[in-house]
């Protein structure tokens, strides 16, 4: 068994479970004097990170990166609700909370089947070897575009968009990434600005996921539209690589227990148990950051201002005090604790549409005849820090 070099590798790693397991057990916060940061893999010790007052989103020097200052990505980037603290987060992490859970499940599930459907049906002719990772990953964008009243016909485009958009403000992009980010970051303002525009009008619908934000934001005293544009265009962005990634983890996991599969089969509703099991088992967002803005203790290590925490959500998971037996792809597990969205302030409220969407385009997959051991057999991980996302293609395989 080989560990990964480090705790950023193991995102990307074949296994890395077994080293998380291996943090948990010998060294559940510690400081890593190579790296230069502290690391959290315990779930005791995740939890106190992301609920301490001490910590921050973004490093107190560099509230936005800097290969993005200046521009429309930036735009995007410093309003958005979960890269910001305080005053910046709280009324506005209230209004979209409320808007996410004013969208009835049913609603998300009818949403989501439809827009796998046609979604299946538009990348019929697609190279075979790339047609089911494009399926992963503009699911979630076809859905909640829908919702906030992208046309049917910009769809498409909305999700290439979004995917060189999220590829820009990912930390190790590279400079021609960041140069199609920032054009993507342009036309998605552009977008949703006029969305925004219409909606107010009554041209388009105001019951929209964006109009109902702009809503939930006056009522908590913000009504700044430039906030409201970017937490709009970040429904979409914080989305893509979870969703795409749960959607990956879970088929890879379907062929890894064969038994579980053949229950699935058997009984379709159980694979919402497995949905479940998979965010704990084998998340899309392994770790996440924080960023101490004054000194001060955090689960009993004393720690200064300006210090660095990798917090690893996958470790957590793995805890055996949060999960007993955590090894164990169990969908009938008892007591899950999940870390995977977080936990405090800062933790996700997308959960839900997570999960149904996942679970509608695994279904239609599943449906499809997939064959899934086929497409596992070649099975790669997206180049990332922090997204573990399965990309299971035909590379190989004759059609």
């Amino acid at each position: 068994m080989t560990f990964p070099q480090d705790a950023i590798a193991a995102v990307t790693h074949h296994n890395p479970y077994p080293y998380y397991a291996d943090l948990v057990a010998h060294k559940p916060l510690y400081y890593d004097q190579i790296k230069g940061y502290w690391i959290a893999s315990s779930a005791a010790a995740v939890r106190a990170v992301l609920t301490s007052d001490l910590c921050r989103v973004r490093p107190l020097t560099e509230p936005v990166p800097k290969a993005l200052l200046g521009s429309s990505a930036a735009d995007i980037f410093q309003h958005l609700v979960r890269m910001n603290d305080g005053i910046k987060h709280c009324p506005f992490k209230r209004a979209i909370t409320t808007t996410l859970t004013s969208i009835d499940t049913a609603q998300i599930t009818e949403l989501s089947r439809e827009c796998a459907q046609s979604l299946f049906n538009e990348i019929e002719h697609e190279p075979i070897s790339t047609r089911y990772v494009t399926f992963a990953f503009h699911l979630s964008v076809y859905v909640l575009a829908s919702l906030i009243g992208v046309p049917r016909d910009q769809l498409r485009q909305t999700a290439l968009w979004i995917s060189d958009f999220v590829f820009c403000i990912a930390p190790a992009s590279s400079p021609e990434q960041i140069e199609r980010g920032k054009d993507a970051a342009t036309r998605l303002l552009d977008l949703f600005r006029a969305l925004v525009r219409s909606q107010e009008v009554g041209i388009k619908s105001s019951h929209s996921l964006l109009a109902t934000l702009a809503g939930g934001a006056r009522q908590m005293g913000s009504e700044d539209p430039a906030v409201i544009v970017a937490n709009g265009i970040g429904f979409l962005s914080q989305a893509y690589e979870a969703t795409a990634g749960l959607i990956g983890n879970t088929m890879l996991a379907l062929t890894s227990h064969p038994q579980v599969y053949e229950q699935v089969r058997a009984d379709p509703d159980l694979l919402r148990s497995v949905i479940a099991e998979v965010l704990r088992y084998d998340p899309p967002i392994q770790n996440t950051r924080r960023f101490l803005a004054h000194a001060g203790s955090i689960a009993e290590q004393e720690m200064k201002k300006g210090d660095v925490i990798l917090v690893l959500l996958a470790a957590a998971n793995r805890d055996p005090l949060a999960n007993p037996h955590p090894e164990q792809f169990d969908i009938f597990r008892q007591d899950r604790q999940i870390f995977t969205f977080g936990t405090g302030p800062h933790a996700c409220p997308g959960e839900a549409f997570a999960e149904l969407i996942a679970l509608a385009g695994l279904e239609k997959l599943i449906n499809a005849g997939l064959d899934l051991e086929s497409l596992a057999r070649f099975a790669t991980y997206r180049p990332s820090a922090n997204a573990r996302i399965a990309i299971l293609t035909t590379k190989g395989i004759d059609q």
